[in-house]
């Protein structure tokens, strides 16, 4: 495991001892997605791909968060939020709109150059968002896949 495992094993132990049940519960949770991931690929897992688990986890969290709400239960929709702010804390900080932009613009930029000079259209979305979330990823810099795509769209609308 890279950095990540080993900072929720300290944490483990650190929860153990200050009996925080559902710190522990969640960290053992993260901890055996990971062994799980590490299992399936029969090779320790990079750090990106750690924080490629703990981002699914996120979204799953929040996807429960909605569901919870909608159904009228608070009390589990509190739980996974608390779930959430736990998980974050493994993660580099997420990108807001204004990280995001110049990452955007750069991608349009070079997919235009590789086009002739002709800018990328709305058809062309899924290559602008790659090629932004790769310019991300290089920096470390983690975005919401929702946030990232309506900016792109907002931005190759203006084009």
């Amino acid at each position: 495991m890279a950095d990540i495992g080993i900072k929720i094993d300290q944490d483990i132990i650190t929860a153990m001892k200050a009996k925080e049940a559902e710190k522990l519960t969640t960290l053992r949770l993260v901890k055996s997605i990971l062994k799980s991931k590490e299992i399936d690929k029969r090779e320790p897992l990079t750090e990106a791909e750690e924080q490629a688990a703990l981002t699914t986890m996120l979204k799953q969290r929040r996807e429960s968060i909605e569901q919870f709400t909608k159904g009228g239960r608070p009390e589990l929709a509190a739980k996974e939020q608390s779930e959430i702010t736990l998980i974050e804390a493994y993660l580099p900080k997420e990108a807001s709109a204004e990280d995001l932009l110049p990452k955007i613009h750069g991608a349009i930029k070079h997919l235009t150059e590789d086009n002739g000079g002709t800018p990328p259209t709305a058809r062309e979305m899924g290559l602008v968002i790659k090629l932004a979330k790769q310019r991300l990823l290089a920096d470390g810099i983690r975005a919401d896949g929702k946030l990232l795509s309506d900016l792109v769209r907002q931005e190759l609308e203006k084009l």
